[in-house]
């Protein structure tokens, strides 16, 4: 069943867990994920991201991406990730994409919260729920998010910290349903291991308003344990991609190489399927606790 974030968010935080969000660019990924979550019997939100419209456009993924999430017989957000350009952020509303994250977070404060403000305002009115982000989230080049061409340390993310004062200020005066916050992680490849700064998250949690959900990006690479750290700490929105990408493609790899190239398109697609749904099971479950 198709809902809105802030449905299942707010079950999550009563209850303290944690649902991934996933990025979906094709069927076989968004099949995958769904049938996870259906055999697990819990919610989970799918997205496009931005920087993946080049691959695939809005207009032809988002539809597909609606039809699954009807048809499921569990809760099911279809999400917009990073949506920094308002006309693409607009082309989403269009599809009817029911949850948007308007990522003004490049931008100054002021001009930040101004226009998140301004848009979280507009979108309520339509039922639409907002993610924002305060921080910018560091990223590798080789994510597509528009990254750096350079290997990110620990010390380089630390520069990215959101200030929890800021994040109160920022989610009171915006009234966005969720706000990505930037505490140790990255888009991308991880050149070492990711430090989390958990204290931080709590503080954000303290002071932010009950009703604005506190949102991590970049957990794929992050430890399970690490994560779980994160959503005690009070995150219950998880983005999480990037190596489950990675792995899908050493799957592949292996797969042909173990049928010496004969395998046939259709039954590699429907492997690959498979592959997602152990991985995304994987990944829900520790989140929401069952393991």
């Amino acid at each position: 069943m198709l809902v809105n974030m802030s449905q299942i968010l707010e079950t999550a935080q009563k209850e303290g867990y944690g649902i991934p969000c996933i990025n979906t660019p094709n069927v076989e990924m968004i099949r995958g994920v769904i049938r996870a979550a259906e055999e697990l019997n819990t919610p989970v939100i799918i997205d496009h991201a931005q920087v993946h419209d080049a691959l695939i456009p809005i207009e032809r993924i988002g539809p597909q991406m609606l039809h699954y999430a009807r048809e499921a017989t569990v809760p099911v957000c279809v999400h917009l990730d990073h949506g920094s350009d308002f006309n693409f952020v607009m082309r989403a509303i269009r599809v009817g994409f029911p949850s948007i994250m308007y990522d003004c977070s490049a931008l100054p404060f002021e001009e930040n919260l101004k226009r998140v403000k301004a848009f979280t305002e507009e979108a309520h009115g339509l039922g639409i729920t907002v993610e924002a982000e305060l921080g910018v989230m560091a990223s590798t080049e080789e994510d597509s998010h528009g990254g750096e061409n350079r290997v990110l340390t620990n010390k380089d993310i630390r520069k990215y910290f959101t200030d929890p004062r800021q994040a109160a200020e920022f989610a009171a005066e915006t009234g966005c349903d969720a706000l990505a916050v930037c505490f140790g992680t990255m888009h991308g490849i991880y050149a070492e291991p990711p430090e989390l700064d958990i204290d931080r998250v709590k503080e954000i949690r303290r002071e932010m308003p009950r009703s604005c959900q506190v949102v991590m990006h970049g957990a794929s690479g992050v430890a399970f344990d690490q994560v779980k750290k994160a959503i005690a700490a009070g995150c219950t929105k998880i983005n999480y991609y990037s190596y489950m990408a990675k792995a899908a493609t050493e799957f592949i790899q292996q797969r042909i190489a173990q049928s010496k190239t004969t395998i046939p398109y259709h039954e590699l697609q429907e492997s690959v399927v498979e592959f997602i749904k152990e991985y995304a099971k994987e990944v829900l479950a520790v989140f929401r606790g069952l393991k």
